[in-house]
């Protein structure tokens, strides 16, 4: 007796998928509404929170230190923050922006290299505890998303990408973050997890990584990576590094990003070169972000952007002399972001609303 026939569904029309995920944000956005907004931005060392407007100014912020690397910890002062802000104003919605891997329902995080997170239900969680804390929920909506991504979702649409449909934001820290908005959306991948840039290999055998690779293009071009060379610059005991050294009381453990900043900044030479070479590893993986994507605009921002042209103009450099088809295809635009530190908690409360 012959098998029975299998009937294959058919594959899903994209066009029509696209569509009706814009409809249910359309919905979404039209039931919450555009008033103020907790937006929540998780460090490894801090938890700022703010309450944010329609327009993207933030009314209300809040700060507080990062207890432990306990999940339960963490969201006990998330929690915290949420009571404190919502006692001050009546918010529609609240979004949290989580430094690593968030799932496709933006509800989990599924790791986070700096937290001992993995497959964390924040969203569930941090809504139980404010409950428990008010005896209420917290507007109409909780919404978990990777940090990067809140940061460049604010400044698509309150900072330096205004106006652009096709931005990539660069988030250089500790590591690289990175993002990208296309027409008004942000591209998450299939499971959520796009635009982890720091993690590209572009230097095979490299210097070892926190993800277990070696190579990765945080390692070259971040404030680690700032902070390792300079470092490593003086414990050389070289005499470039004296002024360094002069600034961090002779402990080459005492130099810190901000220091090496304010050094090149006041015109130290072994400072700017650092920045030069930080910049010119930027550049490149820049360079390959523009051969993969096609984006109008590069935003960089970060603490690392503190440096302005001293990071950016080596940056600009490489860029040109390392992209594709160079001199024959047009040119991104390379900037600086302009939302600072807020960047994260303001496009976490924008995309609470439903946006992107």
């Amino acid at each position: 007796m012959p098998a029975p026939r299998r009937t294959r569904r058919p594959s899903p029309d994209p066009r029509r998928t696209e569509l009706q995920q814009r409809l249910r944000q359309q919905t979404r956005r039209a039931l919450i509404g555009d008033g103020p907004a907790v937006g929540v931005d998780i460090g490894g060392t801090k938890v700022a929170a703010g309450v944010v407007d329609g327009e993207g100014r933030v009314l209300s912020q809040v700060r507080r230190e990062t207890p432990t690397k306990s999940p339960q910890a963490v969201e006990d002062v998330i929690a915290e923050v949420v009571e404190e802000l919502a006692a001050r104003h009546e918010v529609v919605s609240v979004g949290i922006g989580a430094a690593g891997f968030v799932d496709a329902d933006r509800s989990s995080v599924l790791f986070a290299p700096h937290l001992a997170w993995r497959h964390e239900p924040l969203r569930d969680a941090v809504e139980r505890r404010v409950r428990a804390r008010l005896g209420r929920r917290v507007g109409r909506r909780t919404l978990v998303e990777n940090d990067a991504n809140a940061a460049a979702w604010g400044e698509y649409r309150f900072g330096a990408g205004r106006g652009e449909s096709r931005m990539v934001c660069v988030t250089m820290g500790t590591g690289i973050g990175g993002a990208i908005v296309n027409s008004g959306r942000v591209q998450r991948g299939r499971h959520g997890l796009a635009g982890e840039f720091g993690h590209m290999v572009i230097v095979p055998g490299g210097h070892r990584c926190e993800c277990g690779n070696r190579g990765c293009w945080e390692q070259y071009a971040s404030g680690n990576a700032l902070v390792r060379e300079a470092r490593e610059l003086a414990r050389a005991d070289s005499p470039v590094a004296q002024g360094l050294l002069e600034r961090a009381g002779g402990d080459p453990g005492a130099i810190t990003g901000p220091l090496v900043t304010a050094a090149a900044q006041d015109g130290d030479a072994a400072a700017v070169e650092l920045f030069e070479e930080v910049g010119r590893w930027l550049g490149i993986g820049i360079a390959n972000l523009a051969a993969a994507l096609d984006p109008g605009t590069v935003v960089v921002g970060g603490g690392v952007s503190d440096a302005g042209d001293l990071l950016l103009g080596p940056a600009w450099e490489a860029y040109r002399r390392t992209l594709t088809g160079r001199g024959f295809r047009p040119e991104l635009r390379l900037v600086r972001a302009e939302l600072g530190p807020a960047a994260g908690l303001v496009g976490a409360a924008d995309l609470s609303r439903g946006w992107g």
